[in-house]
């Protein structure tokens, strides 16, 4: 069923007044048991915030195979904000390691601070678990501010399962502070990083505010 973009306001007209993102989700849910074809969004996801959600999930819930996934979203990169971008993670946490790598690589040099975001986040699950080697050389100095959030994120992530990885790399690495220091946060924030790890990240602070 190939609805217009018409046709997926007045759904939305029919949710109550003040709707959350439940009740937004449910009319999602109604769609792909319909197994509506929401194509017509596509040049309006980038102003209508509710439209981006439905375009992007009502797609991607119906596309089983990782893959594919991978691809509609690498063809729709239409981001508005950081998240857009976050809410994608757990579509393609399934996806070939080495697959993504190459898709972020590319990403994370766009002109569109949302998706050089998205090269980051990407990773925030699964698929980059245990890839620190791999994933920590992409962090560069960004002038954006949600991008450096991401890479702060995506470090303390990483630090999780490779945390003396992490810190050497850390150690050494010609971020900025801001980046470095917010990542140093989360880390601290982290359940699952251990109370010595922990203080073994606060006591580079000293050394990275110098350089940076």
């Amino acid at each position: 069923m190939k609805l217009s973009k018409q046709d997926v306001r007045r759904e939305l007209e029919l949710l109550p007044a003040g709707y959350k993102t439940k009740d937004l989700d449910a009319l999602i849910a109604k769609l792909i048991r319909q197994k509506a074809n929401v194509s017509a969004l596509r040049d309006s996801v980038l102003t209508e915030q509710d439209l981006h959600r439905i375009y992007y999930y009502v797609n991607l819930k119906q596309i089983k195979d990782v893959r594919a996934r991978m691809t509609f979203i690498h063809k729709n990169l239409l981001f508005s904000d950081w998240w857009h971008t976050d809410q994608l993670i757990h579509f393609v946490a399934d996806l070939p390691f080495a697959e993504a790598l190459d898709y972020a690589k590319a990403y994370v040099q766009s002109a569109d601070p949302f998706i050089r975001r998205w090269g980051y986040v990407l990773f925030i699950s699964r698929l980059g678990r245990g890839h620190a080697a791999e994933l920590l050389p992409l962090m560069q100095n960004d002038e954006a501010y949600y991008v450096r959030m991401a890479e702060a994120w995506l470090i303390a992530e990483l630090a999780i399962d490779e945390p003396e990885a992490v810190h050497v790399w850390m150690a050494g690495n010609e971020l900025r502070y801001d980046v470095n220091g917010r990542a140093i946060q989360k880390i601290c924030d982290s359940f699952r990083i251990s109370a010595a790890w922990k203080e073994a990240f606060k006591a580079l602070r000293p050394a990275l505010k110098a350089r940076s």
